[in-house]
């Protein structure tokens, strides 16, 4: 049920992005979802990618400094109250909320969320007993690798 994400640090310098954003098109690894937060000094790029272990040493043979983590991806209705429906489903769990974001196609009535968790193991018993939708990593379109 966990989803591999990519965490890149970037010093916050002009072309930065950019240089990982190429790497990544010349292996042709597809972006699905991506956050980016920063600093005066530096930022951390969160992506969610079709081939996360190829990114993964791709990114490290160009000496880029990034790492591989687990987080969980799921299902919301892309309405009011559907992140507070997932909250919820979080109440009582002792799950603590690391970091989020999420991807959504304005055409759909869903969209999705991806969590960091404290405890993903317990988040994702406490979403399921909730009735909430946790996506499998080829359900947001990562492909196996071997």
């Amino acid at each position: 049920m966990n989803i591999k994400q990519i965490s890149v640090f970037l010093e916050n310098k002009e072309g930065r992005l950019a240089h990982v954003t190429g790497v990544l098109s010349q292996a042709g690894i597809n972006i699905l979802a991506l956050s980016l937060a920063d600093t005066s000094d530096f930022g951390i790029l969160r992506l969610i990618v079709d081939r996360p272990r190829a990114a993964f040493a791709i990114l490290r043979e160009q000496n880029i400094v990034n790492t591989l983590h687990e987080v969980i991806a799921v299902e919301v209705d892309n309405q009011p109250g559907g992140l507070h429906r997932i909250l919820k489903a979080l109440d009582g769990s002792g799950v603590n909320v690391e970091y989020m974001y999420a991807f959504a196609e304005p055409r759909s009535q869903k969209a999705a969320l991806i969590f960091r968790f404290d405890d993903p193991a317990r988040a994702v018993k406490a979403l399921e007993r909730g009735g909430i939708s946790v996506f499998a990593q080829i359900d947001v379109g990562i492909q196996p690798e071997a």
